[in-house]
């Protein structure tokens, strides 16, 4: 890749380098080249569940996203690249391994402890981080209510932020958002494809129960 250059004297000097004392050069990289480095660090595998076919996206430091099924594997890969960018798929290392076998064994109903998968939650806000701590604490089959978390987090009037905190949820199935329900037992929001019957179709995979009556829309 050819950078722009300047010159220093009788140096001509990239615009990634910069001249020390001594005429030493140091590598230099910009934030916004820091960023895009980030984004190609990444990488992504689709797998086959009981709920379809998932993705998930990797980097250096732990898994980054979970992407529930869309309407085909297209649109999967599709959803994956609109948000990290033009990243490769690729055969998952033996880590990332790991939380696939673990989270294709819970949609089949087995009662699977995800608590120990590493996640990159560095671009993460506090707050949102914190509710997620939360909900990874919630077993399979159980429950909590939005009130519940922001009880934990400092009072009941957080509830919104704590739902719209897991809307904005990277990592499905490992942080079990869909775990977490409105007031009553009812089910609540949920962003992914699909919305609430989602939501209800792994809630009853797990054992979950649910205080919801379908409507005629449903």
């Amino acid at each position: 890749m050819i950078f722009p250059a300047h010159r220093i004297g009788k140096w001509v000097v990239s615009d990634r380098c910069r001249l020390q004392n001594g005429g030493n050069f140091q590598h230099e990289t910009s934030a916004g080249a820091r960023r895009e480095r980030a984004m190609t660090d990444k990488q992504f595998a689709l797998f086959d569940t009981a709920i379809g076919d998932c993705g998930i996206v990797w980097g250096a430091h732990g898994i980054v996203a979970v992407q529930l099924p869309m309407s085909g594997d297209d649109k999967t890969r599709l959803r994956i690249r609109q948000r990290y960018g033009d990243i490769a798929e690729a055969p998952p290392p033996p880590d990332v391994q790991h939380a696939i076998d673990g989270m294709i064994e819970l949609l089949e109903g087995k009662p699977v402890d995800l608590s120990d998968i590493a996640l990159d939650m560095a671009d993460v806000p506090e707050f949102h981080r914190n509710v997620y701590a939360i909900a990874r604490t919630i077993a399979p089959g159980d429950t909590l209510t939005y009130g519940d978390i922001a009880k934990r987090l400092g009072g009941v009037e957080l509830s919104r932020d704590v739902g719209q905190a897991l809307g904005r949820n990277p990592c499905p199935i490992v942080v079990p958002c869909h775990r977490v329900l409105a007031a009553a037992g009812k089910p609540g929001g949920f962003s992914a494809n699909g919305g609430v019957s989602t939501k209800l179709k792994m809630l009853a995979i797990e054992g979950a129960k649910v205080n919801y009556t379908p409507s005629l829309f449903d």
